[in-house]
């Protein structure tokens, strides 16, 4: 089994791309050990020294870390993921849903159809360049003009995510939805 890595704008997060399906349907982040529970390969990968966060995609885990060096970690996370394939055993367990349900979203109901054209470009265009980048980016609520989006995986916390906010995101929906003043992250 070969396991490709790549960066990510965020230099403390390293995304692994085992070749197969990670999680069929939905994403997981999992911010410590204990949000491990429910996934043997998170609390595998959670017991490498330095690990602080990790998220799965669909056909990819993003592994975030402290100020250790990659060189140090790398090899026991890429013996993690390849044992946990190799095993045929599952990334999650059957018990354990996939997407986090992170609050329900919020708007008026007036604005419903401003949030179905805020959601369908997120879906088709700013889901996939995050994935990208090993994160997600999910519409949390639209209000007064403000969309609320919840940014995951290497995306959380990464320097440039401010960025990708402000100056994409925010100008891609004011050019396809005029009544969207501000792009916020929660």
């Amino acid at each position: 089994m070969f396991i490709q890595t790549e960066a990510t704008p965020n230099p403390a997060t390293l995304k692994f791309l085992p070749g197969r399906v990670v999680l069929p349907e939905g994403t997981r982040d999992f911010r410590s050990a204990d949000e491990a529970a429910m996934s043997p390969l998170a609390q595998t990968l959670f017991a490498v020294p330095g690990v602080q966060a990790i998220f799965f995609g669909h056909d990819f885990i993003t592994v975030t870390k402290d100020d250790t060096d990659w060189q140090h970690m790398k090899p026991a996370i890429l013996g993690a993921i390849m044992e946990q394939f190799m095993s045929g055993q599952p990334v999650m367990l059957a018990s354990a849903g996939t997407e986090e349900g992170d609050g329900e979203e919020f708007f008026e109901a007036g604005d419903a159809e401003t949030v179905t054209v805020i959601k369908d470009l997120i879906e088709t265009r700013v889901r996939p360049a995050v994935a990208q980048d090993g994160g997600d980016i999910t519409f949390k609520g639209f209000k007064e003009g403000i969309v609320y989006l919840s940014m995951r995986g290497a995306c959380a916390g990464c320097p440039s995510s401010t960025a990708t906010l402000k100056h994409g995101i925010q100008n891609l929906l004011r050019h396809f939805v005029p009544e969207v003043e501000e792009v916020r992250s929660i």
